[in-house]
């Protein structure tokens, strides 16, 4: 699909599923002050949008990921969106639970997946990548052969990068944080002085706005 950074980017910003207030930060559970907040459930409520997610992931993951025979959702966010790629590309779908449940089977992992399974992962938003990484760590406790994920958004953090390499995981997105503030500006959501700040806060999200 040419272009979905861009074409996606338009439609958060569209739909209200991105926020960006760079005078009036966010302030993230991690303590964290952000120029960003972005919502990625809300293109689930978008037929049109929610349709071209599905899409692009699916063309993702035919073309990166061939040999794909299981399509996992990481939960609670990318469980939809994994289900409907799942379901294009004609693959058994599971999800992963941030921790197996207090109750019943005591299961992580729902749904069935076979031992030595090749697994492509679905994400909603990269952060940290510390949640994703945890259910790609729990998809290879089960014996799942992890192929790689592709997720809708990135912000695009070297520390997540690092974190991705460390754990020798191929991660892929459809669009960016990048692309997003390119978009913004040209869409004149920001002005070119606001896109310099946005810019900024990537570098350093952890102190950024704390001087």
């Amino acid at each position: 699909m040419e272009h979905i950074d861009r074409k996606l980017a338009a439609g958060l910003l569209r739909i209200g599923a991105v926020l960006l207030r760079p005078d009036e930060p966010f302030t993230w559970a991690s303590g964290w002050r952000s120029p960003i907040y972005c919502d990625n459930r809300r293109i689930l409520s978008d037929p049109q949008l929610r349709s071209m997610v599905a899409e692009a992931f699916a063309e993702k993951v035919t073309a990166l990921y061939p040999e794909a025979e299981v399509v996992a959702g990481v939960a609670t966010g990318a469980i939809a969106h994994g289900v409907l790629a799942a379901d294009r590309l004609g693959k058994p779908f599971v999800y992963v639970r941030p921790k197996p449940k207090d109750h019943g089977t005591g299961s992580q992992i729902e749904g069935n997946l076979p031992e030595g399974a090749k697994v492509v992962v679905i994400e909603d938003l990269i952060s940290t990548g510390m949640s994703s990484l945890a259910a790609v760590d729990a998809l290879r406790k089960a014996g799942a052969e992890v192929l790689g994920m592709v997720a809708i958004f990135t912000y695009g953090f070297d520390l997540a990068a690092d974190r991705f390499k460390e754990a020798g995981v191929r991660l892929s997105t459809l669009s960016n944080y990048g692309s997003l503030i390119d978009e913004a500006t040209s869409a004149g959501v920001v002005k070119a002085s606001d896109a310099e700040v946005l810019r900024s806060w990537r570098l350093n999200p952890a102190n950024w706005g704390n001087d």
